[in-house]
């Protein structure tokens, strides 16, 4: 009878130093195999989970001694946080154990869209030499607009702004004395996709925000401008986005996160043959040294939890 489940992938130092001083069950296909899950739950005090688990109402009633809910990653739309309060279960996000990957990803996409090259390996690879269709464009000079102007975009506009490019940005909830205004001008959302080369989204999946990048939106975008989105699935619209860049009605694109996660072959489908798009499989913020970083942070948290510390 396991004290804290483990329903996702950890570093594997961390889980052994929860399973010091707690009985641990550390099973990533628990995520696939609900009816497993709940039977483990009846005994468990902590549950450490990704973004794959549902933290429900209903997963919470199987865990009547619950004590808390450690989310390896920041975004919290897969946990029911009002059960979770009601029930008195702490939830414990990695805050800023992950801004630094996630930044990266969104600099390395962009560079990747806009040079264009590095997709065509195979091509060259064959004899091809096609240098005048390969040159592509510099970030130097370019506008990125970033939807959500938290930690993680903050790192994005300080990269950027090192590689010489100009920043806008849309957030109605960062004060406007924020330090870091003083790098990205303060504009409204129709401005960041009117202006930007490239668009980075950053806000959480929310009803407000579900659906924000649709076909509209899409239309109001530079029509060789690049779209990322490294925050949350459903936010984009996929069949707008796969309708516009196969029309080319947009430069390029990058998806981490999707509608349904993991993406189906079927859901998959509306994205076949476009080189000009890049799908990754949520991988923006685990990286090896992300990965231990979230694992330690979450493991030290759980422990003080479980050990009537705040």
């Amino acid at each position: 009878m396991a004290d804290i489940i483990i329903t996702e992938f950890m570093d594997e130092a961390a889980v052994a130093r929860l399973a010091k001083s707690h009985e641990t069950l550390y099973d990533p296909n628990l995520v696939d195999d609900p009816v497993a899950l709940h039977g483990h739950l009846t005994s468990a005090r902590a549950l450490v989970v990704r973004n794959r688990t549902q933290v429900s109402e209903t997963l919470l009633s199987m865990g009547p001694r619950l004590r808390v809910v450690g989310r390896l990653g920041v975004g919290l739309d897969n946990i029911d946080v009002a059960a979770c309060k009601a029930r008195s279960i702490k939830v414990i996000p990695a805050t800023g154990a992950n801004d630094l990957p996630v930044a990266e990803y969104v600099m390395t996409a962009a560079l990747m869209l806009l040079r264009g090259a590095f997709m065509r390996s195979s091509e060259v690879a064959a004899g091809g030499w096609p240098r005048q269709s390969m040159m592509g464009r510099e970030l130097a000079g370019r506008t990125i607009g970033l939807i959500g102007y938290g930690a993680i975009a903050r790192e994005v506009a300080w990269r950027a702004h090192m590689m010489g490019m100009q920043i806008v940005a849309y957030d109605p909830y960062l004060m406007a004395d924020h330090p870091g205004w003083q790098i990205a001008r303060n504009v409204s959302l129709d401005a960041v996709l009117e202006l930007s080369d490239v668009v980075s989204l950053h806000t959480p999946l929310t009803e407000a925000t579900r659906g924000m990048i649709n076909a509209q939106a899409l239309a109001s975008m530079k029509p060789e401008a690049i779209l990322i989105n490294a925050a949350r699935g459903g936010i984009v619209d996929e069949a707008a986005l796969a309708e516009a860049l196969r029309g080319g009605r947009l430069g390029g694109a990058a998806l981490d996160v999707f509608e349904t996660e993991p993406l189906t072959a079927e859901a998959g489908e509306k994205f076949r043959d476009l080189n000009n798009l890049v799908l990754t499989p949520h991988i923006a913020g685990v990286t090896a040294e992300s990965n231990e970083r979230v694992s330690h942070l979450i493991a030290g948290k759980v422990l003080e939890a479980l050990g009537g510390k705040a």
